[in-house]
């Protein structure tokens, strides 16, 4: 199987298994998850090798709550560049900023949408005028989030229909702050 932008080793049920594992808790024991997929904890180690070093695996994270970090604010910024021919420069100086959790090269208006999240309104304007400073911006269009309905990190692994039905339930998060369980369907 050929995943991505090159060879790959092709994945077994039971890979998918441990990449499933994984996203949902990657501090489990990993005799815990050869527990899960018949292999013992040193082939569950070797298999994660292989899978991290293939680049399938990229790294591991603590997901955290931006909201109990007072981050309240969370906005989507087009912009739109006069020239393409800098981009990588702008993308370079745009990861530099403090509140900038994602920049992706897109078609149509805009040129970058980054997704950012900041304390209130006042560091949002200020990140914003700051993005219009950097060499090449043209001009910037801000959509700020209401709520969020679904926020995820994990990844349809190939050979899944979907994510596992028995994740833990979404959140909602609403403006004010306040925030309801939806049960995950």
């Amino acid at each position: 199987m050929k995943l991505g932008n090159r060879s790959a080793p092709a994945l077994d049920e039971i890979d998918v298994k441990i990449l499933e594992t994984l996203q949902r808790d990657c501090k489990i024991a990993l005799a815990r998850v050869g527990e899960q997929v018949g292999l013992s904890a040193p082939s569950v180690v070797d298999r994660i090798k292989k899978l991290e070093q293939a680049g399938i695996i990229k790294g591991y994270q603590a997901v955290l709550d931006s909201k109990e970090l007072g981050l309240d604010v969370t906005a989507f910024i087009g912009v739109e560049l006069g020239q393409v021919d800098g981009i990588t420069e702008l993308e370079g100086l745009v990861s530099a900023l403090e509140g900038v959790l994602e920049c992706h090269h897109v078609t149509g208006q805009h040129t970058l949408l980054l997704k950012v999240k900041t304390a209130n309104t006042a560091s949002l304007e200020a990140l914003i005028s700051e993005i219009r400073t950097l060499p090449g911006v043209m001009r910037t269009e801000t959509s700020v989030v209401l709520s969020t309905a679904i926020e995820r990190s994990q990844l349809p692994v190939p050979g899944q229909p979907s994510l596992p039905s028995n994740s833990a339930p979404r959140r909602r998060v609403r403006a004010s702050g306040t925030r309801t369980v939806a049960a995950a369907s």
